[in-house]
C-alpha cells in the first residue's frame, strides 16, 4: 500500500479502499483540542496505550496535506505556516478536521480507535463534531500568558519565528506588536517582559509572544470550548490545565475515557 509522504499507513482516499483501510472520518477517534502550550502532551500521555495508537500529529498532517501541496517545501517559520494553513482553510472550511477525516487509515497498524493531536478553533471543531459523529474531544485550556511561559520552558525546535531581534526595550516592543492589546493586558505584558534575564533572552520572549499572537489570529480557543460545551458529556471533556496539576489532568482524562 502506498502511503502519503511522512504519514505512514495513511493515504488520501483517491484510490479504492484496500484491505483493512477505513476512513478516519468513520472511526471513533479521540481528538485533543487546544492551541500551543495548553498541555496536550500530558493528556496524550494519559490516553496513549495498547488499545489506542497515536496518529501523526497536527504538524505532520499539516506538512503532508496542506503545506507541501502548496509550496513544495518544508516551512519552519510559525507565522508563515499559519498563513499557509489559512489559505488551505479558505478552500477547505473544515481545516485540519476536513484534511484528517479524508485520510484512509490502515487499521492493522493504527487499530480501530486511534488518537489525534489535535484540532484548533471553532470552525475545525464544529466541522468535526457535525461531520464525524464517532469522534470524541478532549479540550485543554490555559491563559495566554501561561502559554507563553510554557513555550519558554520547553525545548521544541518547532517554536521558530523569524525577525524576533530586539532593540533593547522589550516592554515597548511587546506593546507595539500588532493585535497585542486584544490578547494581553499591559500588566500581563509587563510580567512577561520581567522574565528577561540570563536564562531567558528578550528575543526568545518576543518570539514566543509573537507565536501566541499569530495563532490567536487564526483560532479562538474560547469559542471552540463554548461549542464543545453544547455536546453531550460522552463526546467532550474540557480540562483547565492551570487549575489541575499534570497528574490531575491525566486522572481526569483517564476517568472520562
Amino acid at each position: 500500500m502506498s502511503a502519503t509522504p511522512s504519514l505512514p499507513f495513511l493515504r488520501s482516499d483517491t484510490a479504492p479502499t484496500g484491505p483493512g483501510e477505513v476512513l478516519l472520518g468513520q472511526m471513533p477517534l479521540t481528538v485533543l483540542v487546544g492551541v500551543t502550550g495548553v498541555g496536550k502532551s500530558t493528556a496524550l500521555a494519559a490516553l496513549d496505550g495498547p488499545e489506542q495508537r497515536v496518529l501523526p500529529n497536527r504538524r505532520e498532517v499539516t506538512d503532508a496535506v496542506m503545506i507541501w501541496p502548496q509550496v513544495g517545501r518544508a516551512v519552519s517559520d510559525r507565522e508563515e505556516r499559519f498563513a499557509l494553513t489559512a489559505q488551505y482553510r479558505a478552500a477547505h472550511p473544515g481545516g485540519m478536521a476536513q484534511a484528517l477525516g479524508s485520510l484512509l487509515a490502515n487499521t492493522h497498524h493504527w487499530g480501530q480507535a486511534p488518537l489525534f493531536d489535535g484540532l484548533r478553533g471553532l470552525d475545525e471543531i464544529r466541522y468535526a463534531a457535525q461531520t464525524f459523529p464517532e469522534w470524541r474531544f478532549v479540550a485543554l485550556g490555559a491563559p495566554d500568558p501561561v502559554r507563553v511561559r510554557r513555550l519558554l520552558g520547553r525545548s521544541d525546535g518547532f517554536d521558530v519565528i523569524g525577525n524576533s531581534e530586539t532593540s533593547g526595550n522589550l516592554r515597548s516592543e511587546l506593546r507595539e506588536l500588532k493585535g497585542v492589546s486584544a490578547v494581553f493586558t499591559p500588566t500581563e505584558l509587563d510580567g512577561l517582559a520581567a522574565l528577561e534575564g540570563p536564562d531567558c533572552a528578550a528575543a526568545d520572549i518576543l518570539a514566543k509572544v509573537r507565536i501566541v499572537l499569530s495563532e490567536r489570529r487564526q483560532y479562538d480557543p474560547a469559542a471552540a470550548e463554548n461549542f464543545l460545551q453544547t455536546l453531550p458529556p460522552v463526546r467532550a471533556l474540557i480540562v483547565d490545565t492551570v487549575a489541575l496539576s499534570p497528574a490531575e489532568v491525566a486522572r481526569a482524562v483517564k476517568a472520562w475515557a
